[in-house]
């Protein structure tokens, strides 16, 4: 049996590309090139059939090594908390009142951005502090 080489996280969402751009900021990520013959994403698209103008989007890791992200446009909303979440790594190695400096420094950031504070968890003795959040459309993830 092989093992896995690679993971694509997708996220459903009503607009994919404002999404994906989100999270390009958040990350870091980058804009994959078109395919080839386009010159851009916006000439790509338009040469859709109508139906499927606008209908995803993709972001991925300059370094390649984190997963790319697929952003799919869906009719309906998020209903309820995510089962699977993003943890954004900005604490990591961090402990105490440094760690809560940089969550909360990266938390507003993010909150610049169009995303949502949704609670801070403090360290309790047995976890150290994250943030829950909620991207530009609802999705959750923390700030780990």
């Amino acid at each position: 049996m092989g093992s896995v080489k690679q993971v694509q996280v997708t996220f459903d969402c009503a607009e994919p590309e404002r999404v994906a751009r989100f999270w390009c900021e958040v990350l870091g990520y980058v804009v994959p090139p078109p395919p080839e013959g386009f010159a851009g994403w916006e000439e790509f698209d338009r040469s859709l059939p109508p139906e499927h103008q606008g209908a995803s989007f993709a972001c991925v890791d300059p370094t390649g090594v984190g997963p790319r992200l697929y952003f799919q446009r869906v009719p309906e909303g998020k209903v309820v908390k995510n089962r699977v979440h993003l943890d954004v790594r900005v604490g990591t190695g961090l402990v105490g009142e440094e760690r809560l400096a940089a969550l909360e420094a990266e938390c507003a950031r993010l909150v610049e951005l169009g995303a949502v504070c949704v609670l801070l968890q403090r360290a309790d003795g047995i976890n150290e502090s994250c943030i829950w959040m909620e991207d530009i459309e609802g999705n959750d993830f923390c700030l780990d």
